[in-house]
């Protein structure tokens, strides 16, 4: 009779050959010419192997506290997929941000470049785009064919997105300058991704909605996916409006001590333009980043965290133009000859500021996501190769990496005032994502006493409004970021919902007898990025 681990190990592999652009982001080896089919008959393909796997677990030998850990993780996760499969929701799978387009398109970032088998292998993906846009595109026939479609908002960006990939300006064409012979391969992407904007544009958006919203049923599921916890619509919103009343004063307070002569709007700009306290080049904001990253690691190792050599690199990169706006961190390698990498997509803007993105980069990088990602990829003794390598529930990863920022606050390493208001900054965006994420998909009310729009109902301009006035975020990052709460709802608040948990977690294990915080983080990241109601479990 199989083990978890044992059943892990071959669903990890039947999952990488029907997933291998997933494979490959995952740091899963072997399979980096190979082509996802996002077809009907690939998500049949799918649910069948989530199936067959359930049905072996619940018969499989489990008398270790290891081997039920990691039936109960995986038999979780592949309900949660199996009924997001039985629910079709991958006949509307599009949306800004995360949906198979960008998938497939954003693959090659993390590709091993060069000619030999990496050059083959970028060119046999981007030779087999026109395969995978045009499985994409029946799926989404047969949700169109239903009258199940997404927002017209959503529609729009991809098609905006498909049009730069398919343009002169497109970003596959930089691949031709790090690997020969490409040219027709590149060709090839470019018309696949013409098609899929020529099909969203020609058939698709005369039939998507104009609701930006999906109701309260609808976020509950796409909040729950996320989280990994049942959630109180309504007291987290009440919740957020006092974060931000909250962080709004408290950045008042730190403002003045840059410059006791201005208001908080005044010290941002100040830090937004002044040249000594940005990067004059992308080059420059790399290397400010990179030894922000050396100095955190070389100072806490063994300090704080425990940090294995492999994951004392991590790289800064800066991502190609026509990407949506933000930051992301990609994990290692399963064997680690990939280093877990940052990436910035920065727009247009050249002369980048530092003061926002200290926290930042603690939250992509160390001994946020890469810390974390990192050491579940070292428990092998404890913890299924699957859930190494693909298991993630934003509740627990993004909670884990927005309380790695107020950690490293805790430890002083927000040295200078400006750093810090970056910092309250941050959490103030956070808290600006759960009343506009929630709001907007439930119809609420903005309070009375809120600062701009007040007694008013969402929208998606006054979602823009507070993202760039009381988020303090430029516009164009204020627009992308709210396409993204309206196409991938619930995702946005799992940051500080997350992190509430965590600090919730934390302080009933503070108030036992023996509380050691380094064997109380060590037991936290060993865990891997699991669900939170599963995490508190665990931990408590």
């Amino acid at each position: 009779m199989p083990t978890p681990f044992q059943i892990s190990d071959e669903f990890t592999e039947a999952y990488a050959d029907l997933n291998p652009i997933s494979a490959t982001n995952y740091g899963i080896g072997g399979r980096d010419e190979q082509l996802t089919d996002y077809s009907p008959e690939g998500h049949e393909a799918r649910a069948d192997l989530y199936r067959s796997t359930l049905d072996r677990l619940a018969a499989s030998e489990a008398d270790e506290p290891k081997q039920q850990f990691a039936s109960e993780v995986l038999s979780r996760w592949i309900a949660e997929r199996l009924e997001r499969h039985e629910s079709l929701k991958w006949q509307r799978d599009l949306n800004h941000i995360y949906s198979p387009f960008q998938v497939m398109r954003d693959v090659f970032d993390v590709m091993p470049k060069g000619d030999g088998e990496a050059g083959d292998a970028i060119r046999a993906r981007l030779n087999g785009m026109g395969e995978m846009v045009d499985g994409y595109i029946n799926s989404l026939q047969l949700g169109l064919d239903r009258g199940d479609t997404v927002a017209r908002r959503q529609v729009e960006s991809v098609i905006a997105q498909a049009r730069f990939a398919a343009s002169e300006d497109s970003l596959f064409n930089k691949l031709g300058e790090e690997v020969d012979d490409l040219g027709f391969a590149i060709g090839r992407a470019r018309e696949a991704s013409g098609r899929l904007a020529d099909f969203l544009e020609g058939s698709y958006l005369s039939s998507a909605r104009d609701e930006d919203g999906v109701g309260r049923d609808e976020y509950l599921l796409g909040a729950e996916e996320f989280l990994g916890m049942e959630l109180d619509p309504e007291e987290t919103y009440e919740w957020g409006w006092d974060e931000i009343r909250r962080i709004r004063d408290e950045m008042k307070v730190t403002a003045r001590e840059v410059d006791s002569e201005m208001s908080v709007e005044e010290v941002i700009e100040l830090l937004e333009t002044d040249p000594s306290r940005s990067a004059a080049t992308r080059e420059e904001f790399v290397e400010f980043i990179s030894n922000l990253q050396l100095q955190a690691i070389d100072q806490l190792a063994g300090a704080h965290f425990e940090v294995p050599q492999e994951l004392r690199t991590v790289t800064v990169n800066v991502a190609p133009p026509g990407v949506p706006l933000g930051a992301w961190y990609v994990g290692p390698s399963e064997d680690f000859s990939r280093p877990g990498s940052i990436w910035y997509a920065p727009g247009e803007r050249e002369r980048l500021p530092y003061y926002q993105e200290v926290s930042t980069g603690y939250h992509e990088g160390f001994p946020g996501h890469h810390l974390q990602v990192g050491t579940a990829m070292f428990e092998k003794e404890n913890l299924s190769r699957f859930q190494r390598t693909v298991i993630w529930y934003s509740g627990s990863g993004e909670g884990w990496a927005l309380y790695a920022e107020r950690l490293m606050d805790e430890l002083g390493y927000f040295e200078k005032p400006e750093y810090r208001l970056g910092l309250l900054n941050s959490q103030l965006f956070r808290s600006c994502r759960i009343v506009v994420d929630i709001g907007c998909h439930l119809g609420l009310r903005i309070p009375d006493d809120a600062p701009m729009h007040a007694g008013e109902e969402w929208s998606y301009e006054r979602a823009v409004d507070y993202m760039s006035v009381v988020g303090i975020q430029p516009r164009d990052i204020s627009e992308s970021e709210v396409k993204r709460y309206l196409g991938w709802y619930g995702q946005a608040i799992s940051y500080k919902v997350g992190e509430r948990e965590i600090l919730g977690i934390r302080d009933q294990a503070h108030s036992r007898p023996h509380y050691d915080p380094r064997e109380f983080h060590r037991k936290m990241l060993a865990a891997g990025a699991i669900r939170l109601d599963h995490l508190r479990e665990v931990m408590l």
